[in-house]
């Protein structure tokens, strides 16, 4: 905390104990309001944290803020809630003390939004168990639960708390969660029936009109409507909000109520008490002729028949038990959120007993303050000036003394027999009160006073000023008791929750109940009990403006607020003392620097350290004392000269330190690598003279082994040669390995030993077909095709055509026809069917002429073209074979059925490239089992049954002609002759 001193001027100071003019409340606001404007809502008064609600979010609550805070001391950072927080967990874990958190201010101040935190930080930094995420789950989602039933929107605060909240969250040894209770106080019941002009019900009401499910709704006689449209909804005259919040409410209620124990039978009817009270509130009376009055309002009855009795403060009270089972613990934190001191132009019961409330809490706040203040100089030997302080226990003793105060005749009023009224009441109270200096009303004022009082109304100046308090309705509101009757009746109800709220034993019970006063007084003297078991720990929360406007600050609300909260007070007496208090050990260990004999490090004891310091900084004696443990600074003035010197050393302080630790390191990082350099060393002579005695163990086993194999190598395999045998073969692998053939042609291959004869030949073949395989893989796919035709050319011509072995060489071209030689009419025709081509010479049926035309191949047949027309098309299902010579011509037939008409038989035809085109056309057509190779002659069919020969003979030039006997004779250069000849079938 001590280095945002500097920062003072902009931000203010973060303690007011540090405040110089702190017995100016103006200089105590402008403090807050500079903070505030910096967005830093958190300022100390010692260990009291304050809080000014900034009404927007802010990033100061993430997960990565609560481990910042965790474990830290509490004046280490800035102030935060999370401080605070940790603080108290810190207690109950080092000094197993319950802690108790008191959160006060007024409605709209922030006090549930900081209870949340404080929740939220507990449930992050506490050790987790087996159901710890249960706990926390139950810690998180009570609050949504208990303000859909406590609170409400006023004209101070949309969510308003309606009712005063002690938790009790309980912690094993190990600080983990366990369980915890929750009591509440002064629940406003009369907001049910009645709410002030612009304010609204409970917020459960709306929740479950705009949020809940049809057959939910359905059964329980409600509409999903206008909220107007209920009685105790319209009271307040308030507008209607966004339904948008209320439907996301009922979502986060439900979901609340299931996480914290509500079963679905138990949900169902709770929001079935709910629903009681909007249609009680629309019950109508009347009068029949008679006189006699009765309901007129038909509908409702319909379903408060199903139903029992209800009030909305018993399922209140059922909500409270119901949040955390109770659980024998090591320790407990309480947390208490009450509301703040209220003042209205119209107080009534409700206001009287939230500032009889606050009174309380002012009384215990003081007097345990100054009573850790006496303590902490007594324990330190430091010397105390008792602080004159209004003491409040007058007030107090005003509203609850035994038989005189106000609370005992209130109650003395309603037990009384015969016309008891609110008037009356006031008329007793001046009968009793007269003359008391806090008490005062219209009839015992003078005349300056007597006009701001009302004739109904008495004034009790409180220790936060004055009240006005209408006496109208007190004592009904006192009186809130249910007849007997009406409990048997609930007892007995189907309704399992209501059941529950009263009990059989309360019916047995004779004795008057207490009323409402008593029974407040009751349970805030049970909670002054618990609060004084408990070790105190403060947050004031404060409004700055009454708009909820960001940002805004109203110095005339906040000064109120400064003086109810008693904050003026409780800063005169800390600083009555001394402003700043600090261990010896945390202060020396912050400020030795100014000090060349505390630099850098003190060697003697801890007090002595000090007092060298506090002598070299020319401390005067009125300035500071020393106390056992702690040094006392009596002016923060002193505190801030000591700041500003400290800040003005950091500069040398700073390049000293970075002098020292460059030296440090490198002298730490030398010797590191020399202590590692030398346990290298002698490490890795170790392993190197370990590793060179085990390979001259294993050289040796291995010669041995060796020289014994080989002497004993044509024996049978057996242990004493086995080494030998599988080095000679490793050996072979191995040669096979280095020496494997690179191609097909290379014929090498090592000579195997006698027991790898057999497994070497297979290796062999492996080796010619991977490498088969390979060369295979790395044809390209053109080559592929090429080779496929000429595998398919040698099974059908190899060894059967002469003129075969000089084709081998040639490659196979895609066509011998460019596109441009064939006319366009065909390729229009043709399309792109077209396939291969080639130039042919085709012989007429009659007369055998030559007459030159071109052999097209298309995916489905053969088409013979001559110039621009198509002169035969031979579909490749339709030819029967195909016929060629054995010897070198171009000859071959192509025969087609005779039964078709549209062919005029076998086609004659001679080509240069005869092999080729035989081979491509026989794959195409899938003939190439149907190609016949003659020796002598070829038979031909010609139209209208006829039949023609060719027949071939050697002879030493090609000659096509036509013999007598009607054959055609073909001669070639080996002397081959062709002849054709017609015969007669």
């Amino acid at each position: 905390m001590e280095s945002a001193i500097s920062a003072r001027d902009r931000v203010g100071v973060q303690d007011f104990l540090l405040l110089e003019n702190y017995n100016s409340e103006a200089a105590f606001i402008e403090n807050l309001r500079r903070r505030y404007r910096e967005g830093l809502i958190y300022t100390y008064i010692g260990s009291v944290l304050v809080s000014v609600n900034p009404y927007r979010e802010l990033e100061i609550y993430s997960k990565q803020n609560m481990e910042r805070h965790r474990g830290v001391n509490f004046y280490e950072i800035s102030p935060h809630i999370f401080a605070l927080a940790n603080n108290s967990y810190r207690a109950l874990r080092t000094e197993r003390r319950d802690q108790c958190i008191l959160l006060s201010g007024e409605s709209g101040a922030g006090k549930t939004e900081a209870s949340k935190k404080i929740l939220q930080y507990y449930t992050h930094i506490c050790p987790t168990r087996n159901n710890t995420h249960t706990i926390r789950e139950r810690l998180l989602q009570s609050n949504p639960v208990l303000e859909a039933f406590g609170n409400a929107k006023t004209l101070r605060n949309d969510n308003s708390s309606r009712f005063g909240k002690y938790m009790d969250i309980q912690f094993d040894y190990k600080g983990a969660p366990i369980g915890g209770h929750i009591l509440n106080y002064l629940l406003e019941k009369s907001r049910v029936a009645h709410q002030n002009h612009g304010e609204r019900n409970f917020h459960i009401f709306y929740q479950l009109l705009e949020g809940g499910e049809e057959p939910l709704l359905k059964r329980l006689g409600l509409e999903k409507t206008n909220p107007q449209h209920y009685h105790y909804l319209v009271k307040g005259k308030c507008p209607r909000v966004s339904s948008i919040n209320d439907k996301n409410g009922w979502k986060v209620v439900r979901n609340a109520l299931t996480i914290i124990g509500f079963n679905e039978d138990e949900i169902q009817e709770l929001m079935e008490i709910v629903a009681i009270v909007l249609h009680l509130g629309n019950i109508q009376f009347g009068e029949d002729e008679e006189g006699e009055t009765h309901i007129t309002t038909g509908p409702q009855l319909q379903y408060l028949s199903q139903w029992s009795y209800y009030k909305d403060y018993y399922i209140f009270v059922f909500l409270q038990d119901e949040v955390y089972y109770s659980s024998k613990c090591s320790s407990i934190i309480g947390l208490l959120d009450v509301y703040g001191f209220e003042v209205f132009q119209h107080n009534s019961f409700e206001q009287f007993c939230i500032n009889y409330c606050n009174e309380k809490l002012q009384q215990l706040f003081v007097e345990l303050m100054l009573k850790s203040e006496q303590e902490d100089y007594e324990t330190e030997g430091v010397g105390w000036e008792r602080v004159e302080y209004f003491n409040n226990k007058i007030i107090c003793d005003l509203v609850e003394e035994k038989h005189k105060g106000i609370i005992a005749v209130l109650d003395e009023e309603c037990l009384r027999r015969g016309d008891a009224s609110d008037i009356t009441f006031l008329e007793k109270l001046e009968d009793s009160l007269g003359g008391h200096a806090h008490f005062v009303t219209h009839k015992m004022a003078n005349g300056k006073i007597r006009k701001a009082i009302g004739r109904e109304e008495f004034r009790l100046v409180h220790y936060a000023g004055e009240v006005n308090y209408n006496v109208s309705g007190f004592l009904d509101k006192n009186n809130d008791l249910l007849c007997r009757h009406l409990k048997e009746v609930l007892c007995q109800s189907g309704n399992h929750i209501v059941s529950q709220c009263f009990h059989a034993d309360e019916l047995m019970d004779q004795r008057r109940p207490e009323t409402a006063a008593t029974e407040f007084k009751l349970s805030l003297a049970k909670l002054m009990e618990i609060l004084m078991s408990k070790e105190p720990l403060y947050v004031r929360c404060i409004k700055p403006n009454d708009a909820k406007q960001p940002g805004g600050f109203d110095e005339v609300l906040v000064r109120h607020q400064v003086k109810y909260l008693g904050l003026m007070e409780y800063l005169r007496v800390r600083r009555a003392g001394f402003a700043y208090r600090r261990n010896f050990e945390v202060f020396l260990e912050r400020y030795k620097s100014l000090c060349p004999d505390t630099w850098p490090n003190w060697r003697g004891t801890l007090p002595e350290g000090v007092a060298t310091l506090v002598k070299h900084l020319n401390y005067k004696p009125e300035e500071y004392k020393l106390g056992r443990s702690k040094i006392f600074i009596r002016f923060p003035r002193t505190l801030f000269v000591t700041e500003d010197a400290l800040e003005a050393k950091k500069q040398t302080i700073a390049v000293t330190l970075q002098t020292s630790w460059r030296g440090y390191r490198e002298r730490a990082k030398y010797h590191r690598i020399r202590h590692a350099v030398i346990v290298i060393q002698s490490w890795w002579r170790g392993v190197k003279g370990r590793r060179k005695a085990m390979h001259r163990r294993q050289a040796a086993d291995t010669i041995r082994k060796f020289i014994k194999g080989f002497i004993l190598r044509n024996e049978p395999r057996c242990p004493d040669n086995e080494y030998f045998l599988d080095h000679v073969r490793f050996s072979f692998l191995m040669k096979v390995k280095r020496n494997l053939p690179k191609s097909l042609l290379d014929k090498s291959w090592p000579r195997p030993p006698p027991s790898l004869t057999e497994a070497s030949e297979h290796l062999h073949r492996m080796c010619i077909r991977n490498l088969v395989s390979d060369y295979c893989r790395r044809i390209q796919p053109e080559w592929k095709k090429q080779l496929e035709q000429k595998v398919v050319a040698s099974a059908i011509f190899g060894g059967q055509k002469d003129c075969y072995p000089q084709s081998v060489p040639k490659l196979f071209v895609a066509t011998r026809l460019e596109a441009e030689e064939i006319n366009l009419k065909v390729l229009q025709t043709l399309g792109n069917d077209n396939k291969y081509g080639v130039p042919v010479i085709k012989y007429d049926r009659h007369g055998f002429r030559a007459r030159m035309r071109q052999l097209l191949l298309t995916t489905s047949s053969a088409v013979l073209v001559q110039e621009a027309k198509i002169k035969q098309r031979i579909d490749y299902g339709t030819l029967l074979g195909i016929s060629v010579s054995s010897l070198s011509d171009g000859f071959f037939v192509l025969h087609i059925p005779t039964t078709d008409s549209k062919q005029k038989g076998d086609l004659v035809l001679q080509c240069d490239h005869v092999i080729e085109a035989v081979t491509k056309l026989a794959i195409m057509a899938d003939k190439i089992h149907n190609v016949n190779i003659s020796q002598d002659s070829i038979r031909f069919a010609i139209a209208r049954g006829k039949e023609g020969v060719i027949d071939f003979t050697s002879g030493s030039d090609l000659r096509v002609v036509k013999t007598k006997n009607g054959h055609l004779l073909n001669a070639l250069c080996s002397m081959c002759y062709v002849w054709f000849a017609l015969l007669n079938l």
